[in-house]
């Protein structure tokens, strides 16, 4: 047994009944996608995340499923012709392309604010 299936088992010690099935709390529920005109995207520059000073470009405030999170990173990276990545729900595009980005998310209907 994993340490996450031990932790998800709350208040149930022992059972002697050989029948007995115990169903685990779902951790995994996933919010519904808002539509990009109820969105509020934050764009800043952050330089400390990264080794030697080099800069990139976060986007966060995103609600919505993972999948539509990496489907607009996809766009970003793909626009702005550079790398980037998505963790803890945050889009981390290499470089400073604030401008570029706010243009990018305003003209697909999201409200973006450059912090």
């Amino acid at each position: 047994m994993t340490k996450k299936n031990k932790n998800s088992r709350k208040n149930i010690v022992y059972s002697t009944n050989p029948d007995f099935d115990y169903e685990y709390e779902k951790d995994d529920i996933q919010q519904e996608t808002l539509p990009p005109d109820q969105q509020n995207l934050k764009i800043y520059l952050d330089t400390k995340a990264k080794k030697r000073g080099k800069q990139a470009t976060l986007v966060n405030g995103f609600i919505g499923t993972e999948d539509d999170l990496k489907d607009l990173s996809r766009l970003l990276k793909t626009k702005c012709a550079v790398g980037g990545s998505v963790k803890n729900g945050e889009i981390l595009i290499q470089g400073d392309f604030r401008d570029k980005i706010t243009n990018i998310l305003i003209q697909e209907g999201f409200k973006a604010k450059k912090i």
